[in-house]
C-alpha cells in the first residue's frame, strides 16, 4: 500500500473543522479530494459506490437522515450526485450546533441549484483543493518559504535540483498524486493523457447532462493550451478553433464548452490585479487563461518532455502553468490569492500574491538565462515605482521565479531569483 503523502490542505481542512460545521472540498478529479478526506473523516459515504448508488439515491428522497448518520467527521464523496445533500446537512449542522460535523467533498459543481434552498454561510467552509505542487510532491526541497518572504525577504537561500530535463518531465507529468507514485516515467505520463481524454470524451458532458462533441472540445481544449498565459477573448478563442472546424460556431458554444471545463475544475483563470498607482493608467480587466495543471496543457496539444525541449518557447508557457499552481497552492496556505496585472502600456506581472491583511508579493516567471531575469527584474522594478505607497503598502518583496538555476539569491536591485526547485508554502 502506498505511504500517503501530507499535503498542504491537510492543515487548511483541520483548521476549517475546528470553525465551521462542515467543510466543501472541491477540485478536479484525481487531485486526491478523497484521499485527504479520508485523513480527517472518522466515517464515509461514498456516493458513487456502484453497489450503493441507487440505494443512495432513493434514501436521499425518503430517509435522508440515515446517510448522514455517522461518526463525525462524516465524510460525503461526491456529494453533488444528490444536491438535497447540501440543504440536509446545512440542516444537521444546525440542529447538532457543534463544529467539524462534515466533510463534502466534489470534482463538478452540481449542474443546478434548484434543489439547494441554502448558501450554506455560517455553516460551510469552502476549500479549493489543486493537483499537487512540487513541495507536496517532493521535487522541491522546499528551502525558500513564501510565508517568510512576506515576514523578512533579506536572506534567501536555497538549492534546487532541478535540470532543464527533469523540469520538462514535471511539466508533463503533472502534480497528479497517481503520477508521482508510479515507478516509470512512462506511466506516471501516462496519467495526463488518460484524464485529458476523460475529459473530452464523457466529463465535459456529463457535468451538466449536455451532449457536447468530444472532437470540438479536444479543439477548444488544444486552443486554451495555446493561449495559456494571454488575456485572449472568446472571439480569439473562436476564431483560432474555427481554422480546424468547419461546422457553425458561435460564442455562446464556445462559452458553453468553457463553463462545462471550469465546473469540473479543469480551468481556473486568473483574475486581474487593480492596485493604487501614482498615475492615471488603464488596467487590463481581463482574466488571463490557465489549466488548473500543467500536464492539461501538454495533453491537449500532444507534447511530451522531448517535445518541450526542442521548443522552450512553448516549454515556457508550460513552466508557468506550472508556477501558478505551485504559487496558488502556496498561497492559500497564507491566506492569500494570485492575481496578474497588466496595464495599457504593456508592462505585465506574471503573478501578484496578495494576502487578505494587504501585503502582497510581485512575481516574473522566467525558464531562466541571465537576459531573461534581467528583463523580468526591470519589470518588476518599473511596476513597483508605479504604485502609489501613500495609498497601499510597497511589496514585500519582488521574486523572479525560474525554472532552472541552481540557487535562489537576493541581487543587488533587491530582486529575488528563486528555482521552483526551491519553493514551498
Amino acid at each position: 500500500m502506498v505511504e500517503y503523502r501530507r499535503r498542504i490542505a491537510d492543515v487548511l481542512l483541520s483548521e476549517k473543522l475546528e470553525a465551521m460545521g462542515a467543510v466543501l472540498i472541491e477540485g478536479p478529479k484525481y487531485c486526491g479530494k478523497t484521499t485527504t478526506a479520508l485523513q480527517h473523516a472518522k466515517s464515509v459515504l461514498f456516493m458513487a459506490d456502484p453497489e450503493k448508488k441507487d440505494q443512495n439515491i432513493t434514501l436521499v428522497t425518503t430517509n435522508i437522515g440515515k446517510l448522514l448518520s455517522g461518526d463525525a467527521p462524516r465524510l460525503i464523496d461526491e456529494w453533488q450526485i444528490a444536491p438535497k445533500l447540501w440543504d440536509a446537512v446545512r440542516f444537521e449542522v444546525d440542529k447538532r450546533g457543534e463544529d467539524g460535523q462534515f466533510i463534502l467533498t466534489g470534482s463538478a459543481v452540481p449542474p443546478s441549484n434548484d434543489d439547494i434552498f441554502h448558501t450554506g454561510t455560517g455553516r460551510f467552509s469552502w476549500l479549493t483543493m489543486r493537483t499537487m505542487s512540487l513541495w507536496e510532491s517532493g521535487d522541491s526541497s522546499g528551502e525558500v518559504s513564501l510565508s517568510e518572504l512576506f515576514k523578512d525577504p533579506s536572506v534567501v537561500d536555497g538549492t534546487s535540483s532541478i535540470d532543464i530535463n527533469k523540469l520538462a518531465f514535471l511539466i508533463c507529468r503533472g502534480g497528479w498524486p497517481q503520477a508521482t507514485q508510479k515507478k516509470t516515467d512512462k506511466a506516471a505520463l501516462m496519467q495526463a493523457k488518460e484524464y485529458y481524454k476523460a475529459v473530452t470524451r464523457s466529463d465535459i458532458s456529463r457535468v451538466d447532462d449536455v451532449t457536447r462533441d468530444s472532437q470540438r472540445a479536444e479543439r477548444l481544449m488544444r486552443s486554451y493550451a495555446r493561449l495559456q498565459g494571454a488575456q485572449a477573448t472568446v472571439g480569439t478563442i473562436l476564431a483560432d478553433i474555427k481554422v480546424n472546424d468547419e461546422d457553425t460556431l458561435n460564442e455562446n458554444t464556445i462559452y458553453s464548452y468553457i463553463n462545462a471545463l471550469k465546473k469540473i475544475f479543469v480551468i481556473e483563470d486568473v483574475p486581474a490585479w487593480n492596485p493604487n498607482l501614482r498615475s492615471k493608467t488603464a488596467i487590463r480587466t481581463s482574466d488571463t487563461r490557465y489549466f488548473t495543471d500543467p500536464s492539461i496543457a501538454t495533453a491537449s496539444l500532444g507534447l511530451g518532455p522531448e517535445e518541450l525541449l526542442d521548443d522552450l518557447e512553448t516549454m515556457g508557457l508550460m513552466f508557468e502553468i506550472l508556477c501558478i499552481r505551485d504559487l496558488r497552492v502556496y498561497a492559500d496556505a497564507i491566506d492569500g490569492t494570485v492575481y496578474h496585472y497588466r496595464d495599457k502600456s504593456g508592462l505585465e506581472c506574471d503573478a501578484v500574491i496578495h494576502k487578505r491583511n494587504g501585503t502582497y508579493g510581485l512575481v516574473e516567471i522566467k525558464l531562466g538565462g541571465d537576459a531573461n531575469i534581467n528583463d523580468g527584474a526591470k519589470n518588476l522594478l518599473r511596476l513597483s515605482e508605479k504604485i502609489d505607497t501613500d495609498r497601499m503598502k510597497k511589496p514585500s518583496f519582488m521574486m523572479i521565479l525560474t525554472g532552472v538555476g541552481d540557487y535562489a539569491y537576493r541581487r543587488t536591485d533587491d530582486v529575488l531569483v528563486v528555482p521552483i526547485g526551491c519553493l514551498k508554502d
